[in-house]
């Protein structure tokens, strides 16, 4: 089956301190590694990222994070709205995150490389390709992330349009590689 957009990613509840210890033992082991990543190396001194899922269910969570781990995922995006709704920052490129599985289990620390916000109906073929999902096309990729899009947004005051902003991610992993 065809994995769907992550732009509905989600993080873990603040309330789960089993969860939370894992999360701190993956991100011990990930800067045991901190000499291979050159520039990310001062993150340690920063705490740990933060943790999240791709998608908005357990399964997608665990398709989108194989994909990411075989190298087929270099890239996601969201619609920045959702940023704005979350009062949080857009990403950066060297922002770390730790994307987790569709049980909470820390799989992967990334590093965002590029950001660009662009309009839905010009996010590029290469950026499609880059996500992994489905048949790698850009038809494919509107099709799902207005099909998603269309849905997340319905709880906000936003609503999708061919010319909402989107923020396309690059990443690169830097643990486990």
């Amino acid at each position: 089956m065809d994995a769907v957009p992550d732009s509905a990613g989600s993080e873990p509840t603040a309330d789960d301190p089993a969860q939370a210890e894992r999360i701190e033992r993956f991100w011990e082991r990930a800067t045991a590694q901190a000499s291979e990543w050159g520039a990310a190396r001062h993150a340690a001194d920063l705490g740990t990222p933060a943790a999240w899922s791709f998608g908005d269910s357990p399964d997608l969570a665990d398709d989108l994070v194989a994909l990411v781990l075989r190298g087929d995922k270099t890239a996601t995006a969201s619609a920045a709205w959702e940023y704005e709704v979350d009062d949080e920052p857009l990403p950066a490129p060297g922002d770390l995150s730790i994307v987790l599985d569709g049980s909470g289990e820390p799989q992967a620390l990334i590093r965002t490389t590029e950001v660009t916000v662009v309009p839905f109906d010009a996010v590029s073929t290469d950026h499609a390709h880059r996500e992994g999902e489905g048949d790698k096309s850009l038809a494919y990729w509107r099709a799902e992330h207005e099909r998603c899009w269309r849905g997340t947004l319905a709880a906000t005051p936003y609503e999708f349009d061919t010319t909402m902003p989107v923020v396309c991610e690059r990443f690169e992993v830097l643990y486990p590689k």
